[in-house]
């Protein structure tokens, strides 16, 4: 319900910035392989944010958002399987640095857990690889599908393509009826969070249009940094040196990404 209530705000946002600028009238320029691209995109963001609040509301914010960060080192594989994008050797040992840290992020019994999870068929960090894995693949298609688009008009089409699927999720489990008993307040966080995830990914596909997703996706990756300092003041979760080292090595292969 949250994610389909935030998705509106989103949606409002993309299609004002594609007013702005003036680029509806392209519209009707729009190739078949552009547009399947971009559906394809909306359909994997959907089904990642699905993943990601639900493992969200299983556990702890400090402890998914690093996992769901996991979507940088499947993307890099992704980007150069896929798109033939290169790295250099100083970029491969940042991808190892990446996923070592976010190892170190979890606890041991969170990684023995898993495969009770997987069998079982639930627990947030199942959830939170799901959220990882589509979120690579929003990325990928993303790029392929904006290559040609303005990226404003793009972000807009896959945003109605997630609000269909959102709203079809919340339908098919029955939480409709959920709509009208929302909080206020939680309903207030829900829509300035819709805000702003409709403010980054305005710049997260243009910085995809205009360069390589493997160097795109790692910087933007970067926000894992103000989550957890987020999650530790406001939400008071706590952190412990195995983890911090952890977040360190995450940082230190994004940087070592980007040279």
């Amino acid at each position: 319900v949250a994610t389909a209530l935030r998705t509106f705000v989103v949606l409002a946002g993309a299609w004002g910035m594609v007013l702005i600028v003036g680029s509806q009238s392209d519209l009707s320029h729009l190739d078949a392989r552009s547009t399947g691209l971009l559906v394809l995109s909306g359909l994997a963001t959907g089904a990642s944010w699905l993943c990601y609040f639900k493992a969200l509301q299983l556990g702890s914010v400090s402890k998914v958002v690093p996992i769901d960060k996991l979507s940088t080192v499947l993307t890099v594989l992704l980007a150069l399987i896929l798109l033939g994008e290169r790295m250099s050797l100083i970029g491969a040992l940042g991808v190892i640095l990446i996923a070592v840290g976010t190892l170190l992020m979890l606890d041991a019994d969170d990684l023995r857990g898993l495969p009770r999870a997987v069998r079982d068929g639930g627990g947030w960090l199942l959830y939170a690889l799901g959220s990882a894995f589509f979120a690579a693949l929003t990325a990928i298609l993303g790029k392929a599908g904006i290559t040609g688009v303005e990226s404003n008009l793009g972000t807009a089409i896959r945003t109605g393509v997630v609000l269909v699927m959102a709203w079809v999720m919340v339908a098919v489990t029955g939480k409709l009826h959920e709509v009208r008993t929302v909080p206020r307040r939680e309903l207030g966080f829900v829509l300035v969070s819709g805000a702003a995830t409709c403010a980054s990914w305005l710049c997260y596909y243009r910085a995809l249009q205009d360069g390589p997703a493997s160097v795109v996706v790692p910087i933007d990756k970067l926000s894992v940094l103000v989550t957890v300092l987020f999650s530790s003041l406001v939400l008071r979760e706590s952190v412990n040196r195995r983890y911090l080292v952890g977040l360190t090595l995450l940082v230190g292969g994004t940087l070592a990404m980007l040279t």
